[in-house]
């Protein structure tokens, strides 16, 4: 079972550099505005996350337990 906490370990880590890095890119773009982040002119992050809320929310109850499933899934240890 040790190679399989490190398995766990490497995708935690990972998907912690992701959240870093999706924050750290909604921040440059709400500072510079969509077309001015350097490196990341191509992507808008703020409207992607816009539109999965949008879509969430007009699911209804199941938007709310796919929130809660992903809620669920990053906070536990």
């Amino acid at each position: 079972m040790d190679w399989l906490d490190k398995i766990r370990s490497w995708a935690r880590a990972i998907t912690d550099l992701g959240i870093v890095a999706i924050a750290l890119v909604v921040v440059l773009q709400v500072l510079f505005g969509g077309a001015g982040v350097p490196f990341f002119s191509g992507m808008d992050v703020v409207g992607n996350i816009t539109n999965l809320v949008s879509s969430l929310g007009s699911q209804g109850l199941v938007g709310l337990v796919a929130v809660t499933v992903l809620y669920w899934a990053f906070t536990k240890d």
